[in-house]
């Protein structure tokens, strides 16, 4: 693969920013990327599954009995290499399990990088319970349900484990932009 070529995996917790880190590398780098949660949705909108947390854990868990932890990737893989064909950088969001961080190294070696976002579970939860627009959690014990399935069932934390990158994300937007650029030229000086 051309060295040019970036491929650059936002990891993290839910609630931890990884959609807020996502959408400013977008516009910062003017690029795409391609979200791997579309698998999930797709097939609830397929089989009229309502969306809700439950919901998209059972049909994820579902989807990955059927096609192993790498399903993810496996499925993505074709609109990740289509993407590049006209683009130096792809992001990848929602990138899970230590099976698909496998996947996505075999496949893009030293062109593929991951960026952990970091943020404590009383701020991830605060984050979740405030959400309006898109699931809020509605208990502490339906958060507590979604990280331990998300390290047990998912394998979450290998990839996060493994990150070339760190965002320490507790304080402001400010601070998280400025972590986030100082990545960004790292990344493109490699």
């Amino acid at each position: 693969m051309n060295s040019n070529k970036k491929i650059i995996a936002v990891v993290g917790m839910c609630g931890a920013g990884k959609t807020e880190v996502v959408n400013y590398l977008k516009k910062k780098l003017n690029c795409p990327n391609v979200y791997f949660g579309d698998v999930t949705f797709d097939r609830m909108k397929e089989k009229s599954i309502e969306i809700n947390y439950e919901n998209e854990q059972i049909t994820r868990e579902k989807i990955r009995q059927e096609l192993g932890m790498g399903a993810y990737a496996t499925l993505s893989l074709p609109k990740i290499k289509k993407t590049l064909e006209d683009n130096n950088i792809c992001l990848v969001e929602s990138l899970y399990s230590w099976s698909e961080y496998k996947i996505m190294k075999d496949n893009f070696g030293d062109n593929f990088y991951t960026l952990a976002v970091f943020a404590s579970p009383a701020t991830r939860f605060a984050r979740l319970t405030n959400r309006k627009h898109e699931r809020p959690m509605n208990s502490k014990e339906e958060f507590i349900r979604r990280d331990y399935s998300e390290i047990e069932n998912i394998e979450k934390g290998g990839p996060i484990a493994r990150s070339d990158f760190l965002i320490y994300n507790e304080t402001s937007i400010d601070d998280l932009k400025k972590q986030i650029d100082n990545i960004i030229k790292k990344i493109l000086k490699n």
